[in-house]
């Protein structure tokens, strides 16, 4: 225990003599405490034990203290050579630089920390805060605020965008300046560096200075180029530009041409060789250039004494400088007014020979008046004898029992049908040549029309052999309804006629919001170098064809109809593949009361007895009027003959005889027409089958008759449909 315990004692690292010292004060403890007292040996003893333990301990922690103070030594060290470090690398940047903490309190910075603002260094302690910083940089005599801004409110705006990050350049006294950026570290701090940028701004101003200079000589030599003379006034209306053009057409002296020369010492010197043109006074182009109107552009002219015309055109530039440009225009006024006097002559032989040309147009719608109411009026005298030969020639054809003198009237028959052709379109074209003629548009049925032309068209294409189908239709549309008729029965006959065998298809199809008839036939076609001309008048495609084929005058018809009805006409047509005719058409909703339409009888196929009918012909050709009662005759009708309304009317009192029916001719002799003569007839009479013969197709007499109630038969008349409505009128 004893060796336990010298060994808790001593300490190999206190050296020998240490030791030793140690064992001889122990033992002379030991020594007293033994003399002292033999009974309290145990518990000496063992305090004795527990200084030894204790001694161990406190020497461990010293220990431990000892190596921890160690390692803090070395901690501190590191950390003031890291910060020595730090603060030798901020110190070592070209750039000033501040640090502030997120309490906006600067933490540090080096010298070259607005080292310029002299009056602030001083101030820039660790502590400082950045609001306080602000003010005492916005306080700085060094600080070059800009224009307009005072220290107060360039410290306010600096301290609202603290937040932000901002560069911005600071100006500073003697032409210096500082680049500052501003920028936030992740914990909230702000880092601040300061950047001379002297060196730079003076380089950009110089070569701007350069490059401003070889603008400046650039636009120089433009404006010595150019052929018009330039000058260039500042705000204050002083010369600062000019070319030597604008000496040479304003005669001024070089003397007047130095910069900053003002402009009414210029202006002084021109206004006593030159006058203003008309419509700008002086006056107000003094206004101009001294800002008392609106600077809009201004454009005038001068004229010198020389006799040179000067176009002035002034325009302001910014910063409230105005240019003025002066143009040599004396050339082009000179050509101007030359051409105004060859204009004036020439104006003079125009209206002259206009007056000539409108006597000759005169002169010529007078003869072509004259030559369309000479067709006219010779197609309608002759349409009347040509009714009766026809009519005597079906009269003697019935009555002929020998063959060959059958087969020479039918012949004569044929040509009389196409004569009457040949009149109807002379008619037409004359009609239509008369200044468009009275055109009456309103509704007409397709269902109508379409059923009379294949009534009328059927037997003509069963005679050829030829398969004719038109198909129906119940659509309204807005036209005349006597040259619709007249536009699809020159289509429909020139199909059949140029057809020689297959079919002809007449139909209508819906386009869009139009309708459009078709007309289809399988005929030989039509060349496409040929479909223009076949519009012309008396052209036809087969040149060699008889004139009993007819003159070429259908599709003219059809051409100038359309166009004043507004229908469109197209043709699509293939060599050997056959032609197609449309007309497009407008559909409206039919009215309640039915349009007038001319009558187109169905002929029954066995007559009845007419021996007790009494026909009232009332006709003022003796001709046509014994051809009417021979034909009726031999169809045992009675007629009873009149040349005059009035006649008639006094015929039927005398003989107190009511008639049948009445065939009335539209212009009698006497004063009443053939409406008036029918409607007094109804009037004492009562009302009978009618009908008007006439050959007027004028749009006035058909709404004569329609608004009477009356239906006409046009002259020529035909002798099937003259027998169908007197053999079978109810």
């Amino acid at each position: 225990m004893s060796k336990r315990i010298s060994e808790d004692l001593l300490d190999r690292g206190d050296g020998e003599a240490r030791n030793l010292e140690k064992m001889l004060v122990i033992a002379d403890a030991l020594m007293r405490q033994v003399e002292q007292s033999t009974g309290e040996r145990g518990a000496a003893f063992e305090q004795f034990r527990r200084a030894a333990v204790l001694e161990k301990r406190v020497r461990q922690r010293t220990h431990d203290l000892e190596a921890t103070l160690k390692l803090l030594n070395e901690a501190n060290s590191a950390a003031e050579r890291a910060r020595r470090d730090l603060s030798q690398a901020i110190e070592a940047i070209e750039e000033g630089f501040a640090l502030f903490d997120p309490a906006e309190v600067l933490v540090m910075c080096n010298s070259r920390f607005c080292r310029d603002l002299t009056d602030v260094r001083e101030k820039l302690l660790p502590g400082i805060t950045f609001t306080d910083y602000v003010e005492a940089a916005s306080r700085s005599a060094i600080l070059a605020l800009p224009k307009g801004m005072t220290a107060k409110a360039w410290a306010a705006e600096r301290i609202r965008l603290r937040h932000t990050r901002q560069v911005f350049n600071v100006g500073l006294r003697g032409d210096r300046w500082l680049q500052v950026s501003e920028q936030r570290t992740a914990d909230g701090g702000t880092v601040i560096l300061q950047t001379d940028i002297t060196d730079i701004i003076r380089m950009e101003r110089s070569e701007r200075g350069k490059l401003l200079d070889d603008q400046a000589r650039m636009i120089r030599a433009t404006l010595e180029h150019i052929n018009q003379g330039v000058g260039i006034f500042d705000a204050n209306r002083r010369l600062v530009g000019w070319n030597s053009r604008i000496a040479q057409l304003l005669d001024i002296p070089p003397r007047l041409l130095r910069r900053g020369i003002p402009f009414q010492l210029l202006a002084n010197h021109v206004m006593q060789a030159v006058t203003v043109g008309d419509g700008l006074s002086a006056g107000m182009v003094r206004e101009w250039i001294d800002g008392g109107l609106p600077r809009k552009p201004l454009s005038f002219e001068l004229q010198h004494i020389s006799g040179i015309i000067l176009d002035v055109f002034a325009q302001e530039m910014p910063g409230r400088g105005f240019v003025m440009s002066f143009a040599d225009v004396t050339r082009e006024r000179l050509a101007i007014h030359a051409m105004i006097r060859a204009n004036s002559s020439l104006e003079a032989r125009v209206a002259s020979r206009t007056g000539d040309l409108a006597a000759a147009l005169a002169e010529a719608e007078r003869a072509n008046s004259a030559r369309v109411r000479f067709v006219a009026a010779a197609s309608h005298d002759l349409l009347q004898p040509l009714s009766a030969a026809k009519l005597f020639v079906d009269a003697a054809r019935d009555d002929a029992g020998d063959i060959s003198i059958r087969g020479t009237l039918e012949k004569a028959h044929n040509a009389l049908v196409s004569v009457e052709g040949i009149l109807g379109a002379l008619l037409d074209i004359s009609r239509l040549e008369a200044g468009g003629a009275a055109m009456d548009i309103g509704p007409v049925s397709l269902s109508l029309l379409l059923r009379q032309l294949t009534d009328e068209f059927a037997p003509i294409a069963a005679r050829k052999g030829l398969r004719l189908n038109i198909l129906p239709c119940a659509l309204t549309v807005s036209s005349d309804p006597t040259y619709l008729r007249r536009i699809l029965q020159n289509l429909i006959s020139n199909a059949i006629r140029y057809t020689a065998s297959g079919r002809v298809l007449v139909g209508p199809r819906r386009s869009g919001g139009q309708v459009r008839i078709e007309i289809h036939d399988t005929g030989p076609g039509i060349a496409a170098d040929q479909q223009q001309a076949i519009f012309r008048e008396f052209h036809r495609v087969q040149g060699s064809a008889s004139a009993s084929e007819g003159m070429g005058l259908g599709l003219a018809i059809v051409e100038r109809a359309c166009a004043l009805l507004g229908h469109r006409l197209a043709l699509h047509s293939q060599i050997g593949r056959g032609t197609c005719f449309s007309v497009e058409l407008t559909p409206v909703a039919p009215r309640a009361s039915p349009s007038y339409r001319e009558a187109t009888p169905v002929i029954p196929d066995e007559p009845g007895d007419n021996s007790d009918r009494i026909a009232l012909l009332v006709e003022n050709d003796m001709d046509l009027r014994r051809a009417i009662a021979l034909l009726l005759e031999r169809r045992g009708v009675s007629v009873l003959e009149a040349a005059s309304g009035e006649e008639a009317l006094s015929l039927l009192e005398e003989i107190g005889i009511v008639p049948d029916l009445y065939l009335v001719d539209q212009q009698l002799d006497g004063a009443m027409t053939g409406i008036e003569t029918v409607e007094a007839l109804h009037a004492q009479h009562g009302e009978r089958p009618t009908r008007i013969l006439t050959a007027d197709r004028k749009p006035q007499t058909r709404m004569a008759a329609e608004a009477a109630g009356i239906e006409i038969m046009y002259k020529p008349i035909a002798a099937d449909a003259l027998e169908a409505f007197v053999l079978h009128a109810g």
